[in-house]
């Protein structure tokens, strides 16, 4: 009839995560698991969350809000047809955190990615050939210290 009945509810969903992480037939686990016995489990398996679950609005959180995350899904130039004609087409969203921590993505524009970033120098020059996707991290520390990640895949 689709009824079922569950006794008192634990105080975290470890249990269920553990049921969903492996296979009846198996002891292995379908996704790595912490090792460290200093990580108690129910820690070890916080569901993320899209915010903060504490006030993070004050100055002293600024460097969660500097985080900028470029996606630069696609990012190709190149010539075509007989006139030689420019054909350049991009896709870059900008994700960033707000004032509690929640995250959003944005359209942004090859324009926007900071100097840092490599692998577009040439874009909008003549027309060389360009085929380029990443993710870039940039963001500000504590102390104001600019630090960046770029992954090119």
């Amino acid at each position: 009839m689709g009824a079922s009945y569950e006794g008192d509810r634990p105080p975290n969903n470890a249990g269920r995560i553990f049921e969903a992480l492996y296979r009846p037939d198996s002891r292995r686990p379908l996704q790595s698991l912490p090792v460290d016995d200093l990580v108690p489990t129910d820690q070890a398996l916080w569901p993320v969350q899209d915010r903060a679950d504490i006030d993070i609005s004050g100055p002293e959180f600024n460097f969660v809000r500097s985080i900028r995350v470029f996606d630069v899904r696609y990012a190709r130039q190149h010539e075509s047809g007989r006139d030689g004609d420019c054909n350049r087409s991009a896709t870059v969203v900008l994700g960033t955190y707000r004032t509690q921590g929640d995250f959003s993505w944005h359209r942004s524009s090859i324009t926007a990615l900071p100097e840092a970033h490599v692998g577009l120098e040439r874009w909008g020059q003549n027309c060389p050939g360009i085929y380029h996707r990443s993710v870039f991290v940039d963001w500000r520390d504590y102390e104001g210290n600019y630090g960046f990640e770029q992954v090119n895949y």
